[in-house]
């Protein structure tokens, strides 16, 4: 069941992706191995798609929401096993879990088009694919 539009799903991918990358600071695990450079990679990831997705968010527009949605899926899956795939889970686990699990539900309950009012606003952009 998809509910959250995508203008909000916008709103919320700058803020976690800012979130991400200060996390290994906000939450006292910047050791500077892999539990610190995932979460900011990810983090940079979601911002870089965020500016590229062509949504009501977006800056430069040229990535389908159906493929932003998609890498939030991988990145989040990416994140929430982190831990066990770079082995530092005896360090730390439960923020790249959080992160990544919030990642995985937002991707499966976004709108997968962005709203009606933004596909009027700009119906070039409904040729172009």
């Amino acid at each position: 069941m998809r509910f959250i539009p995508t203008r909000f799903h916008g709103v919320l991918d700058y803020i976690v992706g800012l979130l991400l990358i200060a996390s290994p600071w906000l939450f006292d695990f910047a050791a500077g191995g892999a539990e610190t450079w995932v979460p900011v990679i990810a983090g940079s990831l979601v911002l870089l798609q965020t500016i590229l997705t062509d949504f009501e968010a977006g800056i430069i527009r040229m990535l389908p929401m159906q493929t932003h949605l998609m890498m939030d899926f991988a990145i989040g899956v990416l994140l929430a096993l982190s831990p066990w795939l770079f082995g530092f889970a005896d360090k730390v686990y439960t923020p790249h879990v959080i992160f990544g699990v919030f990642a995985i539900l937002a991707s499966l309950t976004t709108h997968r088009s962005p709203s009606t009012s933004y596909r009027v606003k700009h119906p070039l952009r409904e040729h172009i694919r």
